[in-house]
């Protein structure tokens, strides 16, 4: 059996090391620097596969030319495609979507589709992106295990751009509703985003954990110094 290479910066992933060992009689390897990402995979013999999972850097062109090397995108291909695609999903009210799991070329999630698979939206981004990781799990031990072949991404193309962190200013809100605010805090609720914030007299107030109540919104609230 080859190696399975597993790219991600963020530590929700960190638990698909071990999930997947229990299925796949492989061996699996994290990476999740990237300064070290080209030089770790030069290194390693046998790569079978290489999922990226979480990552924020474009994949070098030594990486997927030479590895079978997957990315998983959480939007229908070809909507979709671009930067911050949970925040865009979430802003355009979508109550659903799909996990894409594409081939990685020199056009930005523009690759050819492995396997798609719905996921749910609900709760804070840090509870998706941990539904997320057992929807990816899935869906690799179904690519290793059946080596799909690849076809066309179909239908509009839709850019996502990539958001910056002062777009996490609620004052941004257009109409400012309760439902507004709920999804614009929940949605950069996740290790790594700029969370939510309002700056008010010298300071910057950041919220977290929120919960949607009948005629309010509980959440929790960290005070900082501008």
């Amino acid at each position: 059996m080859g190696t399975i290479i597993l790219v991600s910066n963020k530590s929700w992933n960190i638990s698909l090391l071990s999930k997947l060992k229990g299925y796949l009689d492989h061996e699996i390897i994290l990476i999740s620097n990237k300064d070290q990402f080209v030089s770790q995979v030069s290194l390693i013999k046998n790569v079978e596969w290489i999922f990226i999972l979480h990552w924020n850097f474009i994949i070098p062109k030594e990486i997927w030319e030479n590895y079978k090397t997957v990315i998983f995108h959480m939007t229908d291909l070809p909507f979709g495609r671009g930067g911050s695609p949970l925040q865009n999903l979430i802003k355009r009210k979508f109550k659903d979507t799909i996990m894409s799991a594409i081939e990685c070329t020199n056009t930005l999630d523009g690759g050819n589709i492995y396997l798609k698979k719905k996921l749910n939206l609900n709760g804070s981004a840090e509870e998706i992106y941990l539904r997320s990781n057992e929807l990816m799990r899935e869906m690799i031990i179904d690519i290793v295990i059946n080596n799909p072949i690849p076809t066309p991404q179909k239908g509009e193309i839709v850019n996502f751009k990539r958001r910056t962190p002062d777009e996490s200013n609620l004052n941004l809100c257009s109409d400012g509703n309760l439902e507004e605010w709920y999804d614009h805090i929940r949605m950069l609720d996740a290790e790594g985003y700029p969370n939510a914030f309002l700056e008010i007299n010298g300071i910057r107030i950041e919220f977290r954990r929120v919960n949607k109540k009948v005629n309010y919104l509980l959440a929790d609230v960290v005070i900082k110094k501008i």
